[in-house]
């Protein structure tokens, strides 16, 4: 027992091996990559779309996956309401913030091409999905005023966390 304690000070020691690999990031690459949005908005750019625009670019790029209506599949299924008993989360009856739709769907949609999307497509992507919800009608225009305005159904199902230090908050 004591070896290993000698064994392990000996490695806590020690330089971490370098590679020289690579580089460091520069600041314009970091912030390129810096893009999230925040529940409350920060974060969300300039730019606007519209339900109809999101109903031609979600067929386009989105229901091969979601389905014609996003309620289909094959993979996760998009539309359902709050009252929804079929226990799939749906942005409907399960997201939290309509800011996060936004920010995750930038990122990572399409499935095939993620990051490929513009703002203006992001946001009428949003628009299109919010109003298959049910949550917003057919002629609110998605920016970054009107989005961190809608209150999601399923928001109140969800708790702060307000904790406060301590080695569980990161």
């Amino acid at each position: 027992m004591r070896y290993l304690l000698i064994v392990f000070a000996l490695l806590a020691c020690k330089q971490p091996v370098r590679f020289n690999l690579g580089r460091a990031a520069t600041a314009s690459e970091i912030k390129a990559w810096d893009i999230d949005v925040r529940p409350d908005g920060t974060g969300l750019p300039e730019g606007s779309g519209t339900v109809g625009r999101g109903r031609e670019i979600y067929a386009a790029k989105c229901a091969i996956c979601h389905g014609k209506t996003g309620t289909e599949g094959p993979y996760n299924i998009l539309v359902g309401a709050i009252d929804d008993t079929t226990k799939a989360k749906t942005i409907g009856n399960y997201w939290p913030y309509a800011t996060t739709l936004f920010d995750y769907t930038r990122r990572a949609m399409p499935y095939n091409l993620p990051g490929s999307l513009t703002d203006n497509e992001v946001y009428s992507i949003t628009a299109f999905l919010l109003h298959a919800n049910k949550i917003i009608d057919s002629t609110t225009e998605m920016n970054k005023r009107s989005l961190p305005a809608i209150v999601m159904p399923a928001r109140k199902h969800f708790v702060d966390d307000d904790r406060q230090g301590g080695p569980e908050v990161k």
